[in-house]
């Protein structure tokens, strides 16, 4: 098999993408850490959960929409219950699934985050791009996220985050 190595171009666009998004990442989360006392990770939960239905979606769905493993999700929602910020319920129609849920006390902590986290965002991202660029950017990584969910009836396994296993066997 031939190593397909990176041409100059794709390699300066591959570091550039790297490095924008550690340092994106990096002002998210001290933002949050700072005005919040929370990770990106626990305010993406919460946001997600705000934008849903009743402000509850079961942990599977959660874990795609967040694009994460269940096992990371789990653990944080374990963080965010033990704050008061998200409840676990029982799923309904499925014995085996939970339900993460919203909070009044997790709604009101990310209305108190939210506008300093979308202050950050803009002047991180959106103030450096024209609105060209963002047309674009959101037209490369929706290309990208669809290629690596592909059919979503006939994926499977390690495919994508939220469908792996835990390394470890439950006992």
């Amino acid at each position: 098999m031939t190593t397909r190595w990176l041409t100059p171009e794709e390699q300066r666009a591959w570091r550039a993408y790297i490095g924008a998004v550690h340092l994106m990442e990096d002002a998210m989360d001290r933002q949050l850490q700072q005005e919040a006392g929370m990770p990106h990770m626990y305010y993406s939960i919460l946001s997600t959960l705000s934008e849903s239905p009743e402000q509850r979606l079961r942990m599977t769905d959660l874990a795609e929409r967040l694009k994460i493993t269940r096992s990371r999700l789990t653990y944080a929602v374990t963080r965010l219950e033990k704050d008061g910020l998200v409840r676990r319920e029982n799923c309904r129609w499925d014995k085996r699934g939970s339900i993460a849920a919203l909070t009044d006390e997790g709604m009101t902590v990310l209305e108190g985050a939210a506008p300093g986290h979308v202050e950050t965002v803009r002047s991180v991202l959106f103030d450096r791009l024209s609105p060209e660029q963002v047309g674009q950017l959101e037209e490369i990584f929706t290309q990208v996220t669809e290629g690596f969910q592909g059919d979503t009836a006939t994926a499977t396994g390690d495919d994508v985050p939220w469908r792996r296993r835990s390394a470890k066997p439950c006992s």
